[in-house]
């Protein structure tokens, strides 16, 4: 190898939420000379960032700009609000936005979900990030609604949530840049829609192994010839005299030869 040669990777951006250890697997077990890394990015700052050639890819969640990139939309995830155990939504399976009339709601400034009209009661300051929603709400001073993969992300053991009805839903897709559809690109989005090996889109087809060449066929042997004139019920003992047929003369006796005078 030369120095001026270049060893192929995949870099690999993704959302907080997004969990592509599936995906990852999949990809070392199919291209395992070449390796993939994965760069975690804000919902904010993703579009930009594939943009800027800092990731061949990336899970990102929806609405984005899609200027001079490619997005396929993957899932929508359920939607949830985050409260302490002790809260009284925490005794119910699910609530709708207007359970929450008169709860404090906490919206961060990288809030994914998109609302015509906000639930709650709008607190005093919209924390930073989601992390910092979450301990606001561990210290009893409101409740959050996010997509339940942040939800989990965030947990804590003092904190539960509860489906939220009718709530806008976060959708996350794969996204890449419209000039770099490279191999690997390719490659990978042939792994996130499932595409098998062999699959006759993919790029990293299994060549079909030929056939052997048939074996001749030994050929058969020969059965042995039957004796003639024998009946298939016949069990006679080896070396049995043979049977005369009517009418037919004995055999003259062999005598002993005699000794001349």
């Amino acid at each position: 190898m030369t120095g001026s040669e270049v060893t192929p990777s995949f870099r690999l951006a993704y959302v907080p939420g997004v969990t592509p250890t599936k995906w990852v697997r999949i990809w070392n077990e199919r291209l395992p000379d070449i390796p993939l890394t994965l760069l975690q990015v804000s919902p904010a700052e993703a579009a930009d960032v594939l943009r800027a050639g800092g990731a061949d890819a990336g899970f990102v969640r929806l609405p984005v700009d899609r200027t001079d990139l490619s997005a396929i939309p993957l899932y929508a995830e359920t939607t949830v609000v985050v409260i302490p155990k002790d809260h009284v939504v925490a005794a119910v399976d699910e609530v709708s936005p207007e359970d929450l009339a008169d709860e404090v709601v906490f919206h961060p400034l990288d809030e994914t979900l998109e609302w015509e009209q906000r639930p709650g009661v709008p607190a005093a300051e919209r924390p930073e990030t989601t992390a910092d929603a979450v301990e606001l709400v561990a210290a009893g001073v409101g409740v959050l609604v996010v997509p339940q993969s942040l939800a989990r992300l965030h947990h804590r053991k003092d904190l539960t949530y509860r489906t939220v009805t009718g709530a806008p839903e976060s959708r996350v897709a794969l996204a890449w840049p419209d000039a770099e559809t490279t191999d690997l690109v390719e490659d990978f989005i042939g792994i996130v829609r499932g595409r098998t090996v062999n699959s006759s889109r993919g790029r990293t087809q299994t060549p079909a192994k030929a056939k052997a060449p048939a074996k001749d066929k030994a050929p058969a042997k020969a059965k042995p010839a039957g004796r003639t004139g024998a009946k298939a019920g016949d069990k006679g003992r080896r070396g049995a005299p043979a049977r005369q047929s009517k009418g037919a003369k004995p055999a003259a006796k062999r005598g002993k030869p005699r000794r001349r005078p």
